[in-house]
């Protein structure tokens, strides 16, 4: 048996796991949502940690807190849960019409916003409950996430598009894996550059921005504003762009070459 599947192979996988999604029961896709929401909070937390401090050289840092932040993708896919960035590779199954564009949007709609109230939950349990970030950790998410609404809204655009594309093909290095060495592996790297390189991932946002906004009245001394505005014109434009940069650059691209006609890339 060989140690990884073919791409034609795992763009059955694709299909056939986007058709169990969007069958599941709805209460059970919300929590499995909310847990995702949770994973990817701890692995922002975990990323904001790895970049707060003195660090010589700072691409050191975006690898760093891109190499950390790995693993909330890990939680996500193998334990399983639901990541909305992961499910928009539900294309797969409704490009073959086993799936149907409401049941999708469904789907969709409902891991969206179980992974807001997840990310959302974590944040308070942080900020107001265990009180992580009233230091320096709390000062670098601030910094961060008034950089992210800093962008224009086709920078935050583009910058969610470049994010989804690596999530998915991380996704579908950890498919294309038997083994769970092989998966961790696939997550690492590309999880990693998308990080390391500034793009934008509107789940890892939620947990950022809302959490940058709670820790500012810790943090009198700092004279900076973090509009409601500009957090949900981040999280407009960056779900928008995981949505094209998932469904579209890699869902219906490989659909195009592996499945379409019955090609399978020979």
């Amino acid at each position: 048996m060989d140690s990884f599947l073919r791409p034609d192979q795992v763009m059955q996988a694709l299909s056939d796991s986007g058709v169990k999604k969007v069958a599941r029961k709805l209460s059970h896709t919300l929590v499995s949502a909310m847990l995702a929401g949770v994973y990817i909070g701890f692995a922002s937390q975990f990323a904001m940690v790895a970049g707060t401090g003195d660090i010589a050289w700072s691409g050191a840092r975006s690898l760093l807190m891109g190499a950390v932040f790995s693993v909330g993708l890990m939680f996500v896919m193998i334990p399983g849960a639901e990541l909305f960035t992961g499910n928009t590779l539900i294309v797969v199954p409704l490009l073959e019409r086993r799936v149907t564009l409401r049941g999708m949007l469904r789907n969709w709609s409902v891991v969206y916003a179980g992974n807001v109230l997840g990310a959302v939950a974590l944040s308070l349990l942080v900020t107001h409950g265990a009180g992580m970030l009233s230091g320096e950790v709390g000062v670098t998410m601030i910094a961060t996430s008034l950089s992210k609404v800093s962008h224009t809204w086709s920078e935050t655009l583009a910058r969610g598009i470049g994010a989804n594309w690596l999530v998915c093909l991380a996704v579908w290095f950890a498919l294309a894996s038997r083994s769970l060495e092989g998966k961790i592996l696939g997550i690492f790297f590309p999880v990693m550059a998308f990080v390391a390189m500034g793009y934008e991932h509107s789940v890892a946002n939620m947990f950022i921005l809302t959490s940058a906004k709670m820790a500012l009245p810790l943090h009198g001394q700092v004279p900076v504003v973090l509009p409601w505005s500009g957090i949900l014109m981040n999280l407009l434009f960056s779900t928008i762009g995981n949505i094209i940069g998932g469904g579209f650059f890699v869902g219906t691209a490989y659909w195009y070459l592996y499945v379409k006609e019955g090609k399978h890339g020979e």
